[in-house]
């Protein structure tokens, strides 16, 4: 499933939950950050805001774009286990976020055959791939 947002001076942040109840491995993958039509030539600092293996709220800067020097930056599907909240800590953006959501049933991963394991990723794999370097 392909994931989208744009955060702006109005909007500062978006957050990305799945339901608790659901017994499901979520992997969220942050593709590219870019700022958009409509920004200013000034730093915008999005932070990643997430959860330790302690269990604490941590906030990490992954992208400070400048329209000028850097409008654009590949964060090569970085990996982030939901809940996450993504916060455009500094400018005012707009900035567009892309990635992709992967699920993967705990249940059938671990009684499924090997055969059949790959078969199932092969039909899970996200519909866009970054291009080979």
């Amino acid at each position: 499933l392909l994931l989208g947002c744009e955060l702006t001076a109005s909007t500062k942040s978006y957050t990305f939950r799945v339901d608790e109840e659901d017994d499901s491995d979520h992997i969220l993958a942050l593709s590219v950050v870019c700022l958009t039509d409509g920004a200013k030539d000034e730093c915008n600092v999005v932070e990643v805001i997430g959860r330790n293996h302690e269990n604490q709220e941590i906030a990490v800067p992954v992208a400070n774009l400048k329209l000028s020097c850097q409008p654009l930056l590949s964060l090569d599907n970085f990996k982030l286990q939901p809940p996450v909240t993504f916060r455009l800590a500094a400018g005012s953006g707009p900035v567009h976020l892309a990635g992709w959501h992967r699920i993967m049933n705990r249940e059938n991963a671990s009684f499924e055959e090997d055969d059949d394991l790959s078969e199932e990723d092969e039909e899970e794999l996200p519909p866009i791939m970054p291009a080979k370097k």
